[in-house]
């Protein structure tokens, strides 16, 4: 004991007990030195025990990983659910400009074909007046009287049958026209 105290400079000197209070006193913290290094040997000893309290220590940090990682997934599904928000608001957007785009382009050529339907309609009363006019002509030369005289009378005096009959009759072509090239493109 007196070899290993000399040597180390956390152990007292010893020179000698200069009385037996002095010796016990010596004693017992010789023991209590040694019950430190004990239990400091039994810990490190205790491959159970500190694989215990690591194993605590790894469920702590997995919970506090795992509740981390909750939020941020609860944080991100917020995001999804924003952005897929504003993507829905542009699309509905994008879809009510194109549908104003569309009823705007249906218009114009509604406009045009009833603009053209009334000039084809002028263009046919022009044609069947001057048709009844050469047959009304040719039958005078010939000397008969024709019945074609009083219906081309009758649609000089009111012509509006006529161009109404033609109108709807070019509007039904037309309407055909639009519906057989919409349902082309659709291919």
């Amino acid at each position: 004991m007196t070899d290993r105290t000399q040597g180390d400079g956390d152990a007292t000197p010893s020179a000698g007990a200069k009385g037996p209070d002095e010796l016990r006193s010596q004693i017992e913290q010789t023991r209590s030195q040694l019950g430190d290094t004990v239990e400091e040997l039994a810990a490190k000893a205790d491959v159970k025990g500190r694989t215990k309290a690591r194993a605590a220590d790894l469920m702590d940090k997995a919970g506090a990983l795992t509740v981390q990682l909750r939020s941020s997934a609860a944080h991100a599904g917020h995001v999804v659910q924003e952005k897929a928000s504003h993507a829905g608001h542009r699309t509905q957007a994008g879809a009510s400009r194109t549908g104003h785009t569309v009823q705007e382009r249906a218009s114009r050529a509604g406009h045009t074909v009833q603009e053209r339907a009334i000039r084809a309609g002028h263009t046919v009363q022009e044609q069947a007046t001057r048709a009844g006019h050469t047959v009304q002509e040719q039958a005078t030369r010939a000397g008969h009287s024709a019945p074609v005289t009083n219906a081309v009378e009758a649609y000089r005096r009111n012509p509006r049958p006529l161009v109404i009959a033609l109108a709807a009759g070019a509007a039904l072509v037309a309407a055909g026209l639009l519906i057989r090239r919409s349902r082309s493109r659709r291919r």
